[in-house]
């Protein structure tokens, strides 16, 4: 089982949708994996420090604030992200995420007066625009890139932004909420047109 189909099986552990509410069909490998794993919804995680914990909120919430619609702490993203880097990065995407948080802890305070947590919403965006800034040359940015398998080497900016999105837009607020859900069984039309204020349609269905 490569790394993206870990990270689709565990976003159907956390979310408690099925494969086929998100949108892909799953592995013999991954069904098997699946059927003997247990809930993810109601298992403890007490991986990250309070500190690292408190970053992680505040980050994800940077990258999708909640508006007239839910935000990432609404649709339980931090709980899913610690899950994510205990128990399915590799050690090698683990300790590139703990230094990048590590990182954030011992500088930001230095060059704001205060923790990443308790700076306005302007601070923290400068501050992760920075962090793209100084990660622009990593592939993960390269135009029309889309990654068939978790990127190992991908900097900790890119490994926050991806698994926020992922495990936002694979919960029931992202997929209902922010998403179009509009179910209309037995119907396909491939050629749907968006205006620039329109919403994608949601697979959650």
């Amino acid at each position: 089982m490569n790394r993206r189909e870990f990270l689709q099986c565990a976003a159907i552990l956390i979310t408690g949708v099925s494969a086929s509410q998100l949108g892909f069909t799953l592995s013999a490998e991954q069904t098997v994996y699946l059927a003997a794993a247990p809930d993810y919804n109601t298992t403890p995680v007490n991986f990250f420090t309070p500190v690292q914990r408190e970053i992680v909120t505040a980050m994800c919430e940077a990258i999708i604030p909640r508006t007239d619609t839910p935000g990432a702490i609404d649709a339980g993203v931090p709980q899913f992200l610690e899950l994510m880097v205990a128990d399915w990065l590799n050690d090698e995407e683990r300790g590139i995420f703990i230094s990048g948080l590590q990182d954030i802890a011992d500088r930001i305070p230095q060059e704001y007066g205060k923790p990443f947590s308790q700076l306005g919403s302007q601070e923290q965006l400068q501050i992760l625009e920075a962090l793209e800034d100084a990660a622009s040359d990593s592939s993960w940015y390269d135009l029309g890139n889309i990654q068939q398998v978790y990127m190992s080497d991908a900097p900790f900016i890119c490994q926050m932004k991806e698994l926020t999105i992922w495990g936002f837009f694979t919960s029931e607020e992202g997929g209902s909420q922010v998403l179009r859900y509009d179910p209309m069984p037995m119907y396909f039309d491939g050629d749907i047109p968006l205006s620039p204020d329109d919403s994608s349609w949601s697979n959650s269905f």
